[in-house]
């Protein structure tokens, strides 16, 4: 059997592992056999389908132990592995098909008119599994020939989202996804005892990339719900060693009394990103469950960066320390020269989880990938005296006024410290003398009032002046992505 890269870097010899890897609450427990089986038979499929090593694979779809075997499929046969978020309409996803020229394209089977014309071979998977893909696999063989995958051939190219223009195709090579999985279970001290509860979408790395590749790695099991529901979480906590989840997990497990102490005494490790959590998340959780969560940071382009440590003190408001073999400098956005401990400036990423460019975009790519290897993050951040590394925003939220440079995450740290406000989101706003303008959207605990006027008095000790707030917005909620991180560029285009 010729070497797959990834395929056999996660999976080797559980071909006839029993064991259960993926138990579906009200469903089945699928095993490490069964699941290299039926990816055989979906890459049997997708050969049939005259599929070649390098072609594109793109997939919509519900979350599903299928839906995984078909990633392990495209890995197996040599393609390029394409998720595309559930929520993109048809519209939406025709950017991405006529970007990426897929050969086959997978959606959900009550979406298939929308797409009968497009160029690729069209095939359909649910959520239950069903559709016409996995019924024309039933027919295939098991076993597979897979395809030979050298370490620096392309695996997967996830679209990033577009919010500071048309989307741009991160391509990942095999190496990429392996040695950021093999990094993050031996940080993260995962092994085949761990139980892992996975409510997160696998159309997006920290769904596929870190939660599923980080258990095949290590041969531990999975508690796989097809999303984040309350009820499910906390009937499925006590069965499970770890969880990851993104801020809004755990602010809505926290609202439920229910989740409590002795619920979790057994597990052994929370894990968020995605999105910054709020210092109140992380103290309240402290309080009530007493576990500190272990904050990372990572993106699109290359998985995980840094991570707060296994062992050692979790700081709350950083993002932790480099991942073994990973490089991270700040730099100076004009000059790129290197800036020194607690200076803010660009966060730049060097590493073999760094991603090989964008794809059909060199011209982007030679802009925020350094000759020398580091990757030019787009955000804002700076490396404190004892090393831990602290995230202040994306570059794109920089806030130039008057000539000072602003930085929102200070502001909003004060703003969420006053009585009764939840969170906010500190933006800039075209202003006539200024250039811009200090502009805030601003959540109100439930049973508050928020009056922007005494807001902006509460703030005159603690900010200058040039960095007040000069509007203020009390909404019902923050405008967020699938991930929960809050968009910007919708309040920037709503009220700037």
């Amino acid at each position: 059997m010729a070497s797959n890269h990834l395929f056999d870097g996660l999976l080797r010899g559980r071909e006839t592992d029993p064991r259960r890897l993926l138990d579906v609450p009200g469903g089945r427990c699928w095993s490490y056999a069964e699941l290299v089986e039926l990816s055989g038979r979906f890459a049997n499929l997708l050969q049939l389908s005259r599929v070649v090593p390098g072609d594109r694979i793109a997939v919509q779809v519900q979350k599903s132990v299928e839906a995984i075997a078909l990633y392990l499929a495209a890995v197996r046969a040599g393609a390029v592995f394409l998720p595309l978020n559930t929520a993109y309409t048809a519209a939406e996803v025709g950017y991405f098909l006529d970007d990426a020229e897929p050969a086959v394209f997978v959606c959900d089977s009550a979406r298939e008119p929308e797409f009968a014309g497009i160029d690729a071979k069209l095939f359909s998977l649910d959520g239950d599994g069903s559709g016409s893909f996995t019924a024309a696999a039933q027919s295939q063989p098991a076993a597979f020939d897979n395809s030979a995958r050298a370490a620096d051939d392309l695996a997967a190219i996830l679209y990033t989202s577009g919010t500071t223009g048309v989307s741009k195709g991160a391509m990942l090579s095999h190496d990429n996804l392996l040695s950021n999985a093999l990094t993050l279970a031996d940080y993260w001290q995962f092994s085949s005892d761990d139980v892992l509860l996975h409510a997160l979408p696998i159309f997006h790395t920290h769904g596929l990339f870190v939660a599923t590749n980080i258990i095949l790695s290590v041969g531990g099991s999975m508690i796989f719900l097809a999303r984040f529901d309350v009820e499910q979480m906390l009937a499925q906590l006590p069965r499970a060693t770890s969880m990851m989840g993104v801020p809004t997990f755990y602010t809505r497990l926290l609202a439920d009394e229910r989740f409590e102490r002795e619920l979790v005494a057994h597990m052994r490790l929370f894990v968020s990103g995605s999105a910054p959590m709020l210092p109140e998340t992380h103290v309240q959780f402290e309080e009530r469950i007493g576990q500190r969560i272990l904050e990372r940071y990572g993106m699109t382009e290359t998985n995980m960066n840094t991570s707060n440590p296994y062992h050692g003190e979790r700081r709350v408001g950083s993002v932790g320390f480099p991942l073994p073999g990973v490089e991270v400098r700040i730099s100076d956005p004009e000059t790129a020269q290197e800036l020194a401990p607690e200076e803010t400036g660009m966060i730049e990423v060097r590493g073999p989880n760094v991603f090989l460019g964008y794809w059909r975009k060199p011209e982007k790519t030679a802009l925020e990938l350094r000759e020398n290897g580091f990757f030019i993050t787009g955000d804002l951040g700076k490396i404190d005296a004892d090393g831990y590394v602290h995230i202040v925003g994306r570059e794109k939220d920089l806030i130039i006024s008057g000539g000072y440079n602003i930085y929102p995450k200070q502001i909003e740290t004060e703003i969420d410290a006053l009585d009764g406000v939840l969170e906010s989101a500190v933006f800039g706003v075209k202003h006539a003398d200024l250039g811009e303008a200090v502009a805030v959207a601003v959540v109100a605990l439930p049973g508050h009032d928020i009056d922007p006027e005494q807001l902006i008095r509460a703030l005159e000790p603690r900010l200058a002046r040039f960095k007040l707030p000069r509007q203020v917005f009390v909404l019902e909620e923050l405008p967020r992505n699938a991930m929960g991180k809050v968009q910007k560029n919708s309040l920037r285009e709503r009220y700037g």
